[in-house]
């Protein structure tokens, strides 16, 4: 899809810190961060939302979206915790249309509320988080 941001960069065409990639996945940083090391999870092939996306690639989207959470907590990161969060439709804030899972690591005292109000983000995180997660996820 043409104008589509995520499109872009899973063409190589936009610019993105990309953590993992799969035959069918690609992660890279959120440009706009709640916080330190918030990564995307999209499929390679473009779908909307949910009712777009096979439900074994959606498997897959939440078994990588596990996997860096773990290496989140368990990494460099250090999280205390982690929101997994996949905004389905702009009634669920979706933002970009290209169906993405939101891995978003917690550290105590970041005051970031995910539900429940408008969310705030931060400055665009380091490329240095992309590592710490690529160096601590699990084979």
């Amino acid at each position: 899809m043409q104008s589509c941001i995520f499109c872009a960069i899973v063409a190589g065409e936009a610019p993105a810190a990309v953590v993992h990639e799969t035959d069918d996945l690609v992660a890279f940083l959120d440009a706009r961060p709640l916080t330190r090391g918030h990564t995307l999870v999209v499929p390679r092939a473009h779908a909307a939302g949910l009712r777009d996306l096979d439900g074994v690639l959606g498997e897959r989207m939440f078994a990588l979206g596990h996997r860096l959470a773990r290496a989140a907590r368990e990494g460099g990161l250090r999280a205390d915790g982690v929101n997994l969060a996949l905004n389905d439709g702009r009634a669920a804030f979706q933002t970009v249309d290209h169906v993405h899972l939101h891995m978003i690591p917690r550290f105590a005292g970041d005051k970031r509320a995910v539900l429940g109000r408008v969310l705030r983000r931060g400055p665009r995180s380091s490329d240095d988080a992309a590592a710490l997660l690529r160096a601590a996820l699990p084979d």
